[in-house]
């Protein structure tokens, strides 16, 4: 139940409410449309509709399940990871909405991570169901948000501030909640109001890189200078304003400060880790026998926490996201230590809610599963090479489901270490 808390904690310190308010501008004059995209786009307008005092209306769109209700603002939902036809739909109505507007409009456009995926318009001549098997073979792939993103802002007609492009010379106010490593703007939901810093190159080199196969007409496209995305200093985005309502650290920092308060001290290891899922746990589990046996880097009883978005390249049939698999490398490495692993429990839960494509927010790990896992005959090597982390913490009941949270400041990692 502890390190659940401080999971809680990093959650609640994310949400919208609270959040959004001192972040809206004074003057409330003129026409305003809100506009938005990503899994904590249906909180973020409710909490934009209690906070504004004017007229209010727009459209958002959020990933299936995750709506709020609101009065004035447009809740529509679509699908995520993999985009759906609904998310084109919705593309094409925003795009729409904030066309043809004029320097008296305000646009305030509600981003949070999902984004990409959920307001997915192919850029003229791009054929959707294409794009969609790029999409599925880069989630696949093992490649990096950034990268992910290069490719889908380039093969988009509102990523990679098309969308502010549209809107001039209408003000833009973006307002995020950051799912990404280092808070980039251009990388939150394909940055769809701010200057893009990556190329057309970059993302015809991001396919060749991690072999995704791609049609002629898509290879055509991101060789002409038509594909390529606004850059710094563009006049149609010098009347957009980005700012973040909630991180990553704030939230690791809010579980740091209810640990420290229950009396275990807490280390933020960062924010910002990636790679293999399965890798970076190899890197906690040395640490954290090394508190144990050491109290060193950090003396037992402590926390040890972190955050950011690793990978998973997908080479098995099995289910599981990139926590659950994190947990279960993280607990092949502490199988092999006896004499400590029954002081360490450990947690990894995406703040979504959502563990990549599964049901489940994420697992976590305690000391009576490694009797209760010789007892099943349950072995960690098989189901990791399967990518089956599911699989293997369903069989224990080690699984943790929060069903949506409404917002994404990414993963979420607590191990617990305890002294002698």
């Amino acid at each position: 139940m502890f390190l659940r808390k401080l999971f809680g904690a990093a959650v609640d310190s994310a949400l919208p409410y609270g959040n959004i308010g001192k972040y809206l501008p004074e003057d409330r004059s003129g026409n305003l449309v809100v506009i938005g995209a990503g899994k904590a786009a249906a909180s973020m307008a409710q909490a934009l509709e209690d906070e504004w005092d004017g007229p209010i209306s727009g459209v958002v769109v959020t990933r299936y399940l995750h709506g709020a209700p609101c009065k004035h603002i447009e809740v529509l939902e679509a699908s995520h990871p993999v985009p759906d036809g609904e998310g084109e739909k919705v593309a094409k109505l925003i795009l729409n909405l904030v066309t043809n507007l004029d320097e008296n409009d305000t646009v305030i456009c509600l981003l949070s991570g999902g984004g990409s995926a959920l307001l997915s318009l192919p850029a003229p001549g791009i054929d959707f169901s294409e794009k969609q098997d790029i999409n599925k073979a880069l989630l696949k792939s093992g490649a990096a948000i950034n990268e992910m993103n290069c490719v889908r802002k380039h093969l988009s007609a509102v990523k990679g501030g098309k969308l502010a492009q549209a809107a001039y010379p209408a003000s833009v106010l973006t307002l995020a909640i950051s799912d990404v490593p280092g808070d980039a703007a251009d990388v939150i939901a394909s940055g769809p109001t701010v200057a893009d810093p990556t190329t057309r190159f970059d993302a015809i080199n991001v396919l060749n890189k991690y072999d995704i196969p791609v049609s002629d007409n898509v290879t055509s496209w991101l060789e002409s200078e038509a594909s390529e995305t606004p850059k710094a200093g563009d006049e149609r985005l010098s009347k957009s304003r980005f700012e973040i309502i909630s991180t990553p650290f704030e939230s690791l920092t809010a579980a740091q400060i209810l640990s420290e308060s229950l009396g275990i001290p807490a280390y933020i290891l960062g924010d910002t880790l990636e790679g293999e899922s399965r890798y970076v746990a190899l890197v906690h589990a040395a640490m954290a026998s090394s508190a144990a046996k050491h109290d060193q880097p950090f003396p037992a009883p402590c926390v040890i926490l972190s955050g950011g978005e690793t990978t998973v390249t997908v080479k098995g049939n099995g289910r599981g996201g990139r926590n659950c698999e994190f947990l279960l490398s993280l607990y092949q490495a502490l199988e092999k230590e006896p004499a400590i692993r029954g002081r360490i429990y450990a947690l990894a839960c995406d703040t979504d809610g959502i563990d990549g494509v599964e049901d489940n927010a994420g697992a976590e790990l305690k000391p009576e599963f490694y009797v209760a896992a010789a007892e099943k005959k349950l072995s960690p090597e098989p189901y990791l090479a399967n990518n089956d982390s599911y699989g293997f913490f369903e069989a224990l009941s080690g699984l943790i489901f929060t069903g949506p949270t409404r917002t994404n400041v990414n993963d979420f990692r607590a191990i617990l270490i305890l002294p002698e």
